[in-house]
């Protein structure tokens, strides 16, 4: 584990190492949870998802996907298809608090300049990976 950083039992490391988390709960005798609503333990990894709509242009989520998520242009259009195709697409699935940071840079990307209709940015959504 980096220096500086805690783990608790139960909890993933921060490098992702899953295997790692439990057998630390595993070695310190840390109950398993028994999977009811109040303890059940909370997701640790979050999907990005991005909603369609009809007042943003492809040239818009193309340069928004290679701003905000270091995409290039075939991969951002390709992800454009889809969100348009099937209403929505997963961008990113990563920690709770950096995809709260990316949904919040996806609200904050304004709207789109080449729609006039378009009064404010994208929807992106957070969902528990599974």
């Amino acid at each position: 584990m980096p220096s500086g950083g805690t783990q608790t039992a139960g909890e993933p490391a921060a490098d992702g190492d899953t295997k790692s988390a439990t057998r630390t709960a595993s070695s310190t005798g840390a109950a398993a949870s028994t999977g009811s609503p109040a303890t059940a333990p909370k997701p640790w990894r979050w999907h990005v998802v991005l909603l369609d709509d009809d007042s943003h242009t492809y040239d818009y989520v193309v340069r928004m996907l290679q701003e905000l998520f270091g995409k290039n242009r075939e991969v951002a259009y390709n992800i454009a298809l889809r969100v348009d195709k099937d209403g929505r697409a997963i961008l990113m699935t990563t920690h709770r608090e950096h995809a709260e940071l990316k949904r919040e840079q996806i609200n904050g990307f304004g709207r789109d300049p080449l729609m006039a209709i378009s009064r404010g940015p994208m929807s992106a959504v957070l969902e528990p990976a599974e």
